[in-house]
């Protein structure tokens, strides 16, 4: 009898242990949590925002949680149309935060469909304010500004679902690929007649450079010649002076080194023939009496000229 309520007792204990276990569920400070009734809000308390320790009717109610943390929502590459009929791929996002939890459990239940929900919402709102501008306001000019207008115009659509939106951003802007190729084969076109032009351009400088050059070198060259001939015809005139006061002087010394002269010249080495007598006017020297004949008779010249 007596184990049997001893039984009955911790049976009953055990009960009250997870009833009250099950009564009690705590909220972190990153969250936020939803107290639900058989799938619907409990009245008065269904929201619940403040961290710590709370209650709950066991088996008839349950908790779900939401992260209280801004949250993010990236779109994948979009082409849009912009005000000049250019196509651009745009790769944009949005954070977020949950503002209204009971709204948000009863529209899109949880993050994931929220998530999908606010993809559509920056897709709109992406192509909306895109299309009232031109390539160079969505990439320079006024890109802040558009992604304030997208931001607005975001946040407007997702209050519906209990959340804000904080930010929105467009983190890429690029033509599409098959434009990007075309603009860089224009790109590349233009680049290279420029490079042609600027070939051209050096082209013709350095023909001009070429053509100063040779000028000058001929004109040098020429004047150089002038110079040299002007200074060999006064060397030769300075020699001839020398030479005429050496003869005026010692006409005897002056006739014989003459003649030394013409025979160095021409009696070289395996380069002579010569037919003549040995007692030509040539050999004159060769013949010490002769030469002193020669040289009487050459003496006797100029005073028979004065006589005569």
């Amino acid at each position: 009898m007596r184990s049997g309520l001893l039984f009955a007792l911790a049976v009953a204990l055990l009960i009250g242990v997870i009833a009250v276990g099950g009564a009690l569920f705590t909220v972190s400070q990153t969250e936020q949590a939803v107290v639900l009734r058989f799938g619907e809000p409990v009245p008065g308390r269904g929201l619940i925002t403040e961290p710590g320790l709370h209650f709950k009717f066991p088996l008839v109610e349950n908790v779900v949680t939401f992260d209280n943390r801004i949250l993010d929502v990236e779109s994948p590459n979009l082409e849009v149309l912009a005000a000049d009929n250019q196509r651009l791929e745009v790769d944009s996002f949005i954070r977020y935060r949950i503002v209204d939890a009971l709204r948000f459990y009863q529209t899109v239940n949880s993050v994931m469909g929220a998530n999908n929900q606010l993809g559509s919402v920056l897709n709109s709102a992406v192509r909306r304010v895109l299309s009232e501008a031109n390539q160079q306001q969505i990439v320079r000019d006024e890109r802040a500004g558009l992604m304030v207008k997208i931001k607005e115009q975001a946040d407007r659509e997702a209050r519906k679902f209990g959340v804000q939106v904080v930010d929105a951003r467009i983190r890429r802007v690029d033509l599409p690929q098959q434009i990007s190729e075309k603009v860089f084969g224009r790109m590349q076109t233009e680049r290279q007649r420029e490079a042609a032009e600027y070939r051209a351009q050096g082209s013709e400088q350095a023909q001009k450079i070429t053509a100063r050059a040779d000028r000058d070198v001929v004109v040098l060259k020429a004047e150089a010649q002038q110079k040299a001939d002007q200074m060999k015809g006064e060397g030769d005139a300075e020699r001839n002076r020398i030479f005429a006061e050496a003869f005026g002087r010692d006409p005897d010394f002056f006739a014989f080194y003459r003649s030394m002269q013409a025979y160095e010249s021409a009696f070289k080495p395996g380069e002579t023939r010569f037919l003549i007598s040995p007692r030509s006017e040539f050999f004159r020297f060769f013949s010490a009496p002769e030469a002193s004949a020669v040289l009487s008779a050459d003496q006797s010249e100029p005073e028979r000229n004065q006589k005569k």
